[in-house]
């Protein structure tokens, strides 16, 4: 452990390529930030969507990763980091400009085209910043170097919540008014409120194409160094290889689990805060948004955190504890409810902080040329950001379209007890840090 604090985390020769590489990961929180927030837009724009069908816009974006990945490794595997982040990008900006012809149609099913399109480069980046930051350095700071890398995600993440609500959600017309009233409306009233909202979801996404092209330009004119080569090993191998790790194998399942719970943990909020606003008077309603910025700054300060506390902690250990702590508030996100509930799943977020680089270095931890097909497997469980949402949406659904229709154990709101799923996730997170933790050990 002495060795680790004198090892640069970062050398001063490749600091422009770091910092460069680390804006991507800055850009995708925007993107996944942005668009947490559109299952309930979409479901106020276009009420006639059930819970389970909004959720599909978590569905189509998480699909990417798992669509994407394999292909995206398979590509730098032949030719470079560098390439695999250009197409990444290519593909991120196509798909946000697809936005416009989406608004233009007025069809939820080409908005979920073009998020897929998104995060089909978004697969693209992940699978090769990851593994590029991790050898990008000593092996024995990989995984604080990645935490360090990650540590900027949640500012785009914050940067990608307060442009939903600022320029999304605060200028939507639906949601000035309840679902009876909107029904109430003339058809020709309802077509110009849906079409200017539609527009307004639209013109952040078209806005984050162009950021994407600026900073494709500079990638584009920056000489990137060359990382430690590795033999080629044939791609069969590499496949036995991983399929007998198995810190690597449940490594990819503590991530598909992760994922999936910070995925439902930030998109629900909305519909949990929309639970607690109808028992509120208007001057006392309280704005999901908030609520998230306040969960992202716990979950950024908890990056930061991380960082510094694995210069003495395993990164196995910590990822335990922290796994522990996500377990209790999510429990009393469940059991308790109300604004202790709410408070408990803001703080859920500071424990999720480290979850994702440190399951992401401890799986590819000591792995050669393999490391890039790993990858794979690791931006490919992304897919339970896809899966989970709509799963927590259809819990929601079990009584009706409101939030609180149902009561499970006879005082459970169904929106309270669908938070049961991150609960789950925690956990199989929590047992991931413990068995790797005991096989350090040992």
């Amino acid at each position: 452990m002495k060795n680790l604090t004198k090892q640069p985390i970062v050398s001063r020769n490749i600091l422009l390529p770091f910092m460069l590489i680390t804006s991507l990961f800055a850009l995708w929180g925007i993107a996944n930030d942005l668009t947490n927030p559109m299952v309930s837009a979409f479901k106020k724009v276009m009420p006639e969507l059930s819970n389970t069908q909004a959720s599909l816009v978590q569905f189509a974006f998480y699909f990417g990763y798992f669509f994407m990945a394999l292909p995206a490794a398979l590509f730098i595997r032949k030719y470079s980091y560098k390439s695999g982040i250009l197409v990444g990008l290519t593909l991120y900006a196509i798909g946000a400009f697809l936005f416009y012809p989406a608004a233009k149609f007025e069809t939820f099913n080409y908005f979920l085209i073009s998020l897929w399109v998104m995060t089909c480069g978004l697969a693209f980046l992940e699978t090769t910043s990851n593994p590029l930051i991790l050898a990008l350095g000593p092996k024995e700071t990989a995984t604080q170097r990645l935490n360090l890398a990650q540590a900027f995600n949640p500012i785009g993440s914050l940067t990608g919540m307060i442009i939903a609500q600022v320029f999304i959600i605060d200028a939507l017309r639906s949601v000035d008014f309840t679902e009876d009233a909107y029904q109430a409306l003339s058809s020709l009233e309802m077509a110009a409120i849906r079409e200017n909202d539609l527009s307004v979801i639209s013109v952040p996404y078209i806005a984050l194409g162009l950021l994407v092209l600026i900073i494709m330009a500079a990638i584009m004119v920056v000489k990137f160094p060359k990382v430690e080569s590795h033999s080629k090993i044939a791609l069969s191998k590499t496949f036995k290889i991983l399929a007998k790790n198995k810190t690597y194998i449940t490594g990819v399942i503590a991530q598909m689990f992760y994922v999936g719970a910070q995925i439902m943990c930030w998109t629900f909020i909305f519909q949990y805060v929309d639970n607690l606003n109808a028992a509120l008077p208007a001057n006392d309603q309280l704005t999901a948004t908030w609520y998230n910025v306040g969960a992202m700054l716990l979950f950024l300060a908890g990056r930061w955190l991380g960082t510094l506390s694995m210069k003495r902690i395993s990164p196995a250990k910590l990822l335990f504890v922290f796994g522990i702590g996500g377990v209790i508030t999510t429990m009393i996100t469940v059991f308790v409810g109300g604004h202790l509930g709410l408070y408990s799943l803001v703080a859920t977020s500071l424990f999720m902080s480290i979850m994702f680089p440190t399951i992401y270095g401890i799986s590819l931890n000591n792995m050669g040329d393999e490391a890039k097909i790993g990858s794979a497997g690791l931006v490919m469980a992304i897919v339970g950001g896809a899966l989970l949402p709509v799963l927590q949406g259809s819990i929601l659904d079990i009584g009706g379209s409101g939030f609180s229709d149902a009561k499970i154990l006879g005082y459970i709101p169904e929106v309270n007890f669908s938070f049961i799923l991150p609960l789950i996730c925690m956990a199989v997170v929590a047992l991931f840090g413990y068995k790797t933790m005991k096989h350090e050990n040992a």
